[in-house]
């Protein structure tokens, strides 16, 4: 477990969310909190997250969407009673899970859920990663592309047939990720990138595939997180702390 003087207390949304999480070592950043509003969930429907941390995603989400019943998992002990903690204490009936994406059993015994979606760990090469005991989910490396497998493999089992599945993911994992999506059952998969500034390259995607959905890809307008200053764009701050929805739209 987790000691309260090696935990932060931080706000998320605009002071909607309130968060503990590990004063080192995986905590929540922007990915969370952007991944939460691509969800296109409504009240009362299912929602599955895996590798949720200490519950900024689902905390995220079930604060611009009320009513839903959520389902989390993760593998760290200590970060999975932190999730329930949070839950707890923003009134939320989450069911957190200590389980392991690859293990397919506990994905076939999982109920029939709406959207799922997660936020794959991912360190560049070269970088230690922050938690001990997370060493196989995190250089870029050949055995990538089957890793991230794992992760839409476990989420698209028990996703209901035209439910969402939603990775967020570094620009560079682009063509892993739309691997991934296909090779789960889920296609159809809509695109939208994340611009630092206007006129840069896309640092990170949000990609978002139907089970048992068709066509090709499309790719949405995106959402450019930064203004000419040092803040964020006005779109931007409507996301990240005025709880606005992303609009995925081709």
């Amino acid at each position: 477990m987790i000691a309260p003087e090696d935990c932060t207390e931080d706000l998320l949304l605009g002071g909607r969310v309130r968060l503990r999480q590990p004063r080192r070592g995986l905590r929540a950043g922007l990915d969370a909190v952007l991944l939460a509003a691509g969800i296109p969930a409504r009240p009362g429907q299912s929602v599955l997250e895996a590798g949720c941390g200490s519950g900024a995603g689902f905390l995220c989400l079930a604060a611009r969407v009320p009513g839903l019943r959520i389902t989390a998992v993760e593998r760290d002990a200590g970060l999975a009673a932190l999730a329930r903690e949070n839950a707890a204490a923003a009134g939320l009936a989450v069911e957190v899970i200590e389980g392991d994406v690859r293990d397919q059993a506990l994905a076939r015994r999982l109920p029939p859920f709406d959207h799922a979606f997660a936020n794959p760990p991912f360190w560049p090469g070269g970088t230690a990663p922050p938690e001990k005991g997370r060493e196989a989910m995190t250089h870029a490396t050949g055995a990538e592309a089957a890793r991230l497998a794992d992760w839409a493999r476990f989420l698209a089992a028990p996703l209901a047939r035209r439910g969402t599945l939603s990775l967020i993911l570094p620009a560079a994992r682009l063509d892993a990720g739309m691997a991934a999506l296909a090779g789960a059952g889920c296609a159809g998969t809509l695109l939208l990138p994340f611009w630092p500034r206007e006129g840069r390259p896309a640092k990170r995607m949000l990609l978002q595939a139907r089970r048992g959905g068709r066509g090709p890809a499309r790719i949405s307008p995106g959402l450019v997180l930064h203004g000419p200053g040092e803040g964020f764009s006005p779109a931007a701050e409507g996301v990240l702390r005025g709880a606005a929805p992303l609009v995925l739209e081709a």
